[in-house]
């Protein structure tokens, strides 16, 4: 695949930038930090309303922009490189492609407008304990005469404590595994539901423990059944892993941008310490790795715009899974060591609350583990290598 930003990418990117370089500077990070959701509502305001990120790939007839995943994982690349503390990537990573992948055309119409108009923040929520396989799939969904009755919890919901939108998977009495997985949109004030906010490592992204009790959900609510259940949310957690690799990549980029800064201007022995030639050799395996994110997380993200087009081939999604793997092991790993060796280039001030490159180690360790780990990915991709082998 030869891939390269068009003119109207790089638009994009420069716009983004512009706009995250005043809105999500390093004063207004640590602010939103202090706030129980992590983000400014104003700076979500102008995003959604003024901006139309959550609207870039909503189609048309919903009231969105067409646009797709690629033109998405740009303005994630430049929200991870401003640490961005925003809804931005649960409505547009988590609850969008649920809504487009689903099979309820009303439900879709009723939502998808009102997050391309910036009105609903939305999340999704599926796993009652740590993991990305169908068995944690925990709540169930009782069937009863006006529709169904859900009952448990989910644990880890990105932004699941502020949203107004959620997304939750349930499984119909005594099924296990892939089967009985059912998806429903409840709005935020649903009764029955209550939401608890988790303290977190990295404070520019918020979690929440999600309960459902007697929650009384209609027809209305479904978005896809039990036969296209699993499948929808499948997809739609890898989609979400490439977004978040994509986020991953910026904020490797500019962990190196600040260590090209620091080095530039630290001094010892009446030079610069990037004169320094070990100094180079880690800046340059730096780049190297981030070079490397960047193509799998692109590479990944047309893949995700294939399998989001509705007149795509549905055996994308085999190969969704591969690409998905590939970016988050890249991606993971590169921020990881960058955020580590902007530290250690730093010195000791590089772990002090005055400067930057701490909040990027702690976003990237707390990223590590979302939507599976590097060794998860790995395990998965090794799985499919031998399954293809035999």
């Amino acid at each position: 695949m030869e891939f390269a930003f068009t003119e109207e990418h790089l638009m994009i990117r420069d716009s983004a930038e512009r706009f995250l370089a005043q809105a999500s500077d390093s004063p207004a990070v640590r602010a939103a930090m202090s706030r129980a959701d992590a983000h400014d509502p104003e700076v979500w305001r102008q995003i959604g309303q003024e901006l139309y990120w959550p609207a870039l790939m909503v189609p048309e007839r919903f009231g969105g922009m067409g646009l797709g995943f690629v033109e998405l994982a740009i303005l994630l690349e430049q929200s991870g490189r401003f640490l961005l503390g925003s809804p931005l990537f649960a409505t547009a990573c988590l609850a969008s492609p649920a809504l487009l992948l689903g099979h309820n055309e009303a439900v879709q119409t009723q939502w998808l407008g009102a997050i391309a108009a910036g009105e609903t923040r939305a999340t999704l929520a599926f796993a009652s304990t740590a993991g990305l396989e169908a068995c944690r799939v925990e709540t169930v969904a009782e069937p009863d005469p006006e529709g169904w009755i859900l009952e448990g919890q989910y644990a880890q919901v990105i932004d699941g404590a502020s949203a107004d939108l959620l997304i939750v998977a349930a499984r119909a009495p005594g099924t296990r595994d892939e089967q009985g997985i059912s998806l429903f949109a409840l709005p935020g004030d649903t009764p029955g539901v209550t939401r608890t906010a988790l303290a977190t490592l990295d404070q520019t992204r918020r979690l929440a423990r999600i309960e459902l009790r007697q929650v009384r959900v209609s027809a209305a609510h479904q978005l896809c059944g039990p036969e296209q259940g699993w499948a929808v949310l499948r997809d739609t957690l890898l989609i979400a892993a490439i977004g978040l690799a994509a986020e991953q990549t910026g904020g490797a980029q500019q962990t190196l941008d600040l260590t090209l800064a620091y080095i530039a201007e630290r001094r010892q022995f009446k030079r610069t310490i990037a004169s320094f030639q070990a100094i180079k050799h880690r800046c340059a395996d730096m780049m190297l790795q981030v070079e490397c994110a960047r193509s799998a997380a692109y590479y990944a993200a047309c893949v995700a715009q294939e399998r989001l087009d509705p007149q795509g081939d549905a055996a994308v999604a085999i190969e969704l899974e591969q690409a998905a793997a590939t970016a988050k092991i890249h991606a993971s790993e590169a921020f990881f060591h960058c955020a580590a060796e902007s530290i250690q280039l730093h010195g000791g001030v590089g772990f002090t609350w005055e400067y930057d490159p701490h909040l990027y180690f702690k976003r990237a360790r707390a990223g590590e583990q979302l939507f599976g780990s590097p060794a998860l990915h790995r395990e998965r991709l090794a799985a499919h290598l031998l399954g293809e082998q035999a």
